[in-house]
């Protein structure tokens, strides 16, 4: 299986049979992203919350790739009413896809849509595909049930803010990754705008520091995992 980062909080997971998975695909407008919408592919698309640098260019892609959009229900709504084919769950839930199973759980952060209407729940998101365990926490601050969300789910690839300002900085994302406790951790969710400029080597060397061991990906860099 493949992991490609775009930047953000943007990732394309490639399973051993083919299916693509693009995760919070905002390209177009991120200019830190090597690839615009209309460059990638994808058979599902997960979203972690309704903002606009997470939703990027899904319209776009799953009109044109006929996608499956996974996301909460109120985000599906809107997201039907444009055309697209939905897949809704809420937070707490889980569903076996074709390509593994995909769970929801609680983040602390907003949810609007671009035109400011109302986007559900945010959410993090847990996959299990081909025995590798992912979570992505979407946008989130810190939380005390992350160490309960380790220990239920053993992550082997934890991808997590580090930004600061609307999501957890670099502090706090490594007491997080303490309570999750993953095998490897992805820090996402830095320097696309000049708010949430942050470091990610000196997060690396601060998780390093405590034992744990993180893999700063550069945009459009893919690992097989």
């Amino acid at each position: 299986m493949k992991l490609r980062y775009f930047g953000h909080s943007a990732f394309q997971i490639t399973t051993n049979q083919g299916i693509k998975i693009l995760i919070d695909p905002f390209l177009t407008d991120n200019a830190l992203s090597p690839v615009k919408g209309s460059e990638v592919e994808a058979d599902y698309i997960i979203l972690t919350h309704a903002h606009g640098d997470h939703v990027g260019d899904t319209v776009e892609i799953a009109s044109r790739c006929g996608a499956t959009v996974i996301c909460n229900f109120e985000l599906g709504n809107i997201l039907a009413e444009e055309g697209l084919k939905v897949h809704q769950m809420q937070i707490g839930g889980a569903y076996n896809f074709e390509f593994g199973r995909v769970k929801l759980t609680i983040a602390h952060h907003g949810s609007s849509y671009p035109d400011g209407r109302y986007g559900g729940e945010p959410a993090g998101v847990i996959l299990n595909i081909e025995e590798v365990t992912l979570y992505h926490s979407g946008d989130t601050g810190l939380f005390y049930d992350m160490k309960l969300i380790g220990e239920m789910n053993k992550i082997d690839y934890l991808m997590i803010p580090i930004g600061d300002n609307f999501t957890m900085g670099i502090d706090d994302a490594i007491v997080a990754v303490g309570f999750i406790n993953p095998k490897v951790t992805i820090p996402i969710h830095f320097n696309t705008f000049p708010v949430i400029e942050n470091d990610p080597q000196e997060f690396k060397r601060k998780l390093e520091s405590v034992n744990k061991q993180c893999r700063v990906l550069y945009y459009g860099e893919e690992i097989t995992i």
